[in-house]
């Protein structure tokens, strides 16, 4: 507790906890976080008991643990016969839910017995390290009225994370304490807590730790210097034209930075002109309250900077206010001619979304011999929680090469996407950015990479994304080496504690888990049958066990005996050390596939292409698959090449193309097509038809036909896969509403998980005055990037977008009463009902929306936790999603489908109750 002239908070050492309760990872996102409890508002009974069959007699009661003072707290039930449990589960069986309950107590300053002048109200800052969500709810509210709003924890204990700004749910007293209960939804999830054993325990805890504090903010703009993205410079020049400043506003109002200026002190110092280099604004960033972004700045320079600190100011406005706040950022300077063998070089790019982000490089030995021919670059993939910035123990494993650079990508975080989504945007984002870097610089014209192929190598969560990202690109792919990875999540750590499993009909939990297909890499192996891949697993593997990496070599086995695929199993080391990717096997390996003249791929006789997200395959051997038939469903297309004649067999493909130039022969099946092979081309077959089409420089032999969205995939996880900035528009609520908390909170979870950059907006701000005489407000036209919408069926962008009729939902006006959302037709307005669903973008094709809209408050925080902000969660494209959903999972969901191929409502790929 802290002095009594300013306000203070408390948090109480002793804790109310219920459980364990049996979960799968993730499960959380459709439970109630405060499950089994009805609600929280109730008076609660602590002599209750309830039902858990991982307790000896099927219950489970309250308990009481203590917190340091720190507010750190230990939470394990050795009395569950742990050990018995996962004799028979697995570790999977260690997965469990609590629920935590404290007290958190504000505190007024004093004020002197004659002072008329009433405090003002300060903000909380609060975060959960390790717990999935927490809320606040008054002491003595009424059951009836009040909604929690559950703001996410840091369960990944992000270092980097900013704590929530929380509103408090009733105005603390000016005069005297006010108590609040403080819920935590605690769920220890294996993969990120470790398994007990390794401490030479049988018995999983929750640690879990609590940040809080008041703050009544003097200035409207902080800096948050741990979010920073700064390049190093190498002789003299930034390693990269990217630069990201980290800024909180921490004031009530919404300020929005409009321009960078030289510091005075460095006007004083020495002119721009002479440092060379200029820093500009990429674009005007927007901040709402307690909202943490990464300014995105550009480096330009046009001589050598030697300095190693970069001063500006940056300017903000808000309404008639502005301020000025001053920047220094601290730079490393490089020698390209005296780098160690392990120097690394920290570069940064712009992705985009505009978000700049950074990754490490190691040049290669060789780094300035003149007129070699670059190789290609090897991307190594980390794995999960492992920080590159702060970790050097990966940069030291990888072996730098005598002609390749090595690219060591961040995906976005430590823990990222599993390498799936905007993690391997951004890993083969760094090949782009590395290529551009290297030739924008005069002074690194030898410096230069073959960006259109690479070698993935990676360890842990990485190996498993080598897989995965090989697998989706395999005609990008030189070689392959995956080391300790997991074949699929699934497989890692099942799930078998699911709760929702108990209640869900089949048939929903297949177009549930259609969302896990995509990360199924044994499922796409077929992909990689000429690829040449070395293996790599310790024999005493105790986190990722060794058949996962046998089982994908004899599922590449399985499509070709004579794949091009090497096992090493190192008995006797477990899950990491350091010869990992430093023997001599893997050297040989390294040296043969980026030899300077290296035979030419191979191409077998026959081979599969196998897709479930076209959009996110690339092509094999110059086949690709450009669409589905049928959603959900995987699709194969098979190659036989004979004696000059191509025979294609499909499964579930509505469109496929063709590389011309890497065909051997002219006749298709029944279909017989002559063209010059010397020009460049691109043949389409689209199904069912069966007509070929011509692209590229070909004119097309007859009309072209428009498949809508061959390229884009409907899943909600798109919506983290921005062409631009993501706006996230609040249709109705206004500055203060329940919806603007949601879309804070998003925006909040967005930059920890993923550093995707979110722009908070509400509906004036992207609506236009209509010329007509009602002065009715039409939709802006809206610049390329996804759209997530937060509302109700009121909302008037909300109204306008559905009323186009892209997709099955709609608004429909009654004649008393609020508008209703509508799905084809049927009213969808039940107490604390939710929908989630994307849409095709107002303008840009190559942007998607995600609509999540609620006639209620309860409606919308349930709707807000199936907003992927995790992996693993199994999502449609469209769901509905009732309360029942607090106690039984994802059998709450009421309704939920795939869109077909043109945004479509399939009714073969569609559930309801």
């Amino acid at each position: 507790m802290h002095g009594v002239r300013h306000w203070s908070v408390h948090i109480a050492q002793n804790w109310d906890v219920l459980g364990p309760f049996p979960i799968h990872a993730r499960e959380q996102h459709f439970l109630s976080p405060s499950f089994p409890l009805d609600k929280v508002t109730k008076p609660i009974d602590l002599d209750a008991s309830y039902p858990s069959s991982l307790a000896d007699g099927g219950r489970v009661h309250w308990s009481k643990a203590s917190s340091d003072p720190d507010s750190n707290l230990t939470v394990s039930f050795p009395h569950i016969r742990w050990a018995s449990l996962r004799s028979t589960e697995g570790w999977a069986a260690l997965q469990h839910h609590v629920v935590l309950r404290t007290t958190l107590t504000v505190l007024p300053p004093r004020s002197d017995s004659d002072s008329q002048t009433r405090p003002t109200i300060p903000n909380l800052l609060l975060q959960i390290k390790k717990g999935s969500f927490f809320t606040l709810v008054p002491t003595d509210v009424e059951d009836h009225v009040f909604i929690p709003e559950w703001y996410s924890g840091n369960i990944y204990e992000v270092d980097h994370a900013p704590s929530h700004l929380v509103r408090f749910p009733t105005v603390p007293s000016p005069v005297s304490p006010t108590v609040y209960h403080l819920y935590i939804s605690g769920d220890y999830e294996i993969r990120l807590f470790g398994d007990p054993r390794d401490i030479g325990s049988e018995v999983p805890a929750l640690n879990i730790s609590v940040n809080v504090c008041l703050n009544s903010p003097t200035v409207a703009m902080r800096r948050e210097a741990s979010r920073d993205v700064i390049p190093d410079f190498v002789d003299g020049f930034a390693f990269g034209d990217a630069l990201g400043i980290g800024l909180r506003c921490v004031s009530t109002s919404s300020w929005t930075v409009t321009a960078l200026s030289p510091s005075p002190e460095s006007r004083q110092a020495v002119s721009p002109k002479t440092f060379g280099i200029t820093l500009s604004l990429l674009h005007e960033t927007l901040f709402v309250m307690g909202q943490t972004r990464i300014l995105p700045v550009r480096i330009a320079q046009s001589r050598v900077f030697s300095g190693d600190t970069l001063s500006f100011d940056v300017h903000a406005t808000s309404g008639e206010s502005s301020l000025v706040l001053p920047v220094q950022v601290h730079v490393c300077q490089l020698d390209s001619c005296s780098m160690a063998d392990t120097t690394a070089i920290k570069a940064a790019y712009f992705s985009p979304d505009t978000a700049p982000l950074g990754f490490i490089t190691l040049p290669p030995k060789n780094l300035n011999a003149l007129h070699q021919v670059p190789g290609p670059p090897i991307m190594a993939l980390h794995g999960a929680g492992v920080d590159i910035f702060k970790q050097p123990f990966w940069v030291d494993a990888i072996p730098r090469q005598e002609r390749s650079w090595v690219i060591l990508p961040e995906g976005r975080s430590p823990w990222g996407l599993d390498w799936h989504g905007p993690s391997a945007d951004d890993a083969w984002g760094t090949v782009s950015a590395l290529d551009v870097i290297l030739k924008t610089c005069s002074r690194r014209n030898a410096w230069a990479i073959a960006p259109e192929k690479v070698v993935i190598i990676g360890h842990s969560n990485g190996g498993q994304g080598t897989w995965h990202n090989a697998a989706r690109q395999p005609d990008r792919v030189v070689a392959i080496i995956p080391a300790a990875g997991y074949i699929k999540a699934q497989a890692y750590v099942p799930l078998t504690q699911s709760r929702s499993a108990h209640f869900i009909d089949p048939f929903l939990r297949a177009i549930l888990e259609f969302s896990f297909t995509p990360d199924d890499n044994d499922l796409f192996l077929s992909n990689l049958v000429d690829t040449p891949v070395l293996v790599i697993h310790g024999g005493a593997d105790k986190n990722v066990p060794t058949w996962h990496s046998r089982e994908a070599v004899s599922i590449l086995k399985t499509w070709a005996t004579d794949a091009i695929v090497d096992y090493r199993e190192d008995q006797g080391n477990g899950h990491w050390y350091p010869s990992v990717f430093r023997n001599a096997q893997v050297k040989a390996f390294l040296d043969s596939v980026l030899a300077e003249k290296r035979d030419s791929p191979r191409r077998s006789a026959t081979f599969t292409l196998t897709t479930a997200v076209p959009a996110d395959t690339g092509s094999l051997h110059g086949w690709r698959i450009l669409n589905l038939l049928s959603p959900g469903r995987l699709a194969r297309l098979t190659v036989d090449m004979v004696e000059g004649v191509v025979v294609v067999r499909t499964s579930n493909v509505g469109r496929f193309s063709i590389d011309v130039a890497l065909l051997d022969c002219s006749a298709t099946g029944h279909q017989r097509m002559h063209y010059n092979r010397s020009r460049r081309a691109w043949l389409t077959v689209l199904f069912p038809e069966l007509l070929w089409q011509v692209e590229g420089e070909f004119k097309a032999p007859f009309p072209r036909l428009h498949i809508h969205n061959g390229f884009r995939s409907t899943s909600p996880y798109t919506i983290l896969r921005s062409s631009g900035p993501l706006k996230i528009v609040v249709s109705g609520g206004g500055n203060s509403g329940h919806e603007m908390s949601v879309a804070r909170r998003l925006a909040h979870d967005l930059g920890v998980y993923y550093k995707l950059d979110a722009d908070i907006v509400l509906e004036t701000d992207v609506m236009v005055p209509s010329p007509s005489p009602d002065g009715r407000r039409t939709l802006g036209e809206l610049e390329s990037g996804n759209v997530v919408v937060i509302g109700s069926p009121s909302g008037r962008y909300i109204r306008q977008c559905l009323e186009k009729g892209k997709t099955a939902f709609s608004i429909a006006d009654r004649q008393k009463g609020p508008s209703v959302l509508q799905l084809r037709g049927e009213t969808l307005n039940d107490p604390s009902q939710g929908i989630v669903f994307t849409h095709p973008h107002e303008s840009s094709p190559s942007s998607t929306m995600l609509f999540i809209i609620a006639h209620d408050r309860s409606g919308l925080e349930r709707a807000a936790r199936l907003f992927p902000t995790r992996t693993g969660l199994a999502l449609a494209d469209w769901m509905v999603i009732g309360k029942r959903a607090d106690e039984v999972g994802a059998s709450g969901i009421q309704k939920a489908g795939l869109w077909g191929s043109s945004w479509e409502y399939h009714s073969g790929m569609s559930w309801q109750h």
